[in-house]
């Protein structure tokens, strides 16, 4: 093979590689926009919790449905347990401070958290606490003192053990945008659907690859780039309508 063919089919390689991949033909939603369209996009704005107005009363808010999205439970009793806090005036620290374990555990048990009632009660204290403690109760502020991405994990992990990997990513999927450090990777479960739907070319491309390739394919069909969190969410519901068998029983929103 000659030196300028050689050249032509590495141009060709390379622009295979960095262009977003068709979605899948004869799938149910074939591109990024009619699938938020049918699915729906970011949950934060199902809840009418408005992040973009970047005050920490709004931001705490998602802050506490992430919470309660990254249980092991229904994302349908999630919400419900968010907005029974909602109804209670319970979406500000220091207020779920005042209320005390048992005065949340009851909230928690009429949004139908009741097998994980008493421990979430101790979790939502202990984050609470914490944030209260080291930020004065701001998450803007936690973001203010993060170096970087993974410090802003790391930061919000270290407020307590209700706070692990799937919740934080939850949380910062939807900050993207609205904090600048939020930059965290696509859950597994984005990256599967997106596999599934044809949006990535699988198996290539691991979740920090995914994230480059599903940006461009957002912007390509047309969608916004501070909208980006609605079709990362998109691909998340759409596992959580089709559970596999063994995933049946808990539905989270990761």
């Amino acid at each position: 093979m000659s030196v300028e063919r050689t050249k032509r089919a590495g141009d060709r390689r390379r622009t295979r590689l960095n262009s977003p991949p068709p979605a899948r033909v004869g799938s149910a939603h074939e591109t990024p926009l009619t699938l938020v369209k049918a699915i729906g996009g970011a949950f934060s704005i199902e809840l009418a919790i408005d992040l973009g107005s970047g005050i920490d009363a709004e931001i705490f808010k998602w802050f506490l449905a992430a919470l309660f999205f990254g249980a092991r439970i229904t994302s349908a009793i999630a919400i419900r347990t968010y907005r029974e806090f909602v109804k209670e005036g319970l979406t500000e620290p220091r207020k779920i401070v005042r209320r005390g374990w048992d005065g949340l555990v009851k909230v928690l048990d009429r949004g139908g958290y009741v097998r994980y009632d008493f421990r979430t009660a101790t979790k939502l204290l202990d984050v609470c606490n914490a944030l209260i403690a080291r930020y004065d109760g701001s998450l803007n502020r936690l973001h203010g003192e993060a170096r970087d991405s993974r410090d802003l994990e790391e930061r919000l992990k270290a407020l307590g053990k209700g706070v692990g990997d799937v919740t934080a990513g939850i949380f910062l999927r939807e900050m993207r945008g609205i904090w600048q450090k939020a930059e965290p990777a696509p859950s597994a479960r984005a990256v599967a659907a997106a596999r599934t739907l044809g949006f990535i070319p699988a198996p290539r491309a691991d979740r920090e690859d995914a994230l480059g390739i599903l940006r461009r394919v957002w912007t390509a069909a047309g969608g916004k780039p501070k909208r980006f969190p609605d079709f990362e969410t998109a691909l998340v519901r759409s596992t959580l309508r089709s559970p596999k068998p063994e995933a049946k029983r808990w539905k989270i929103a990761g």
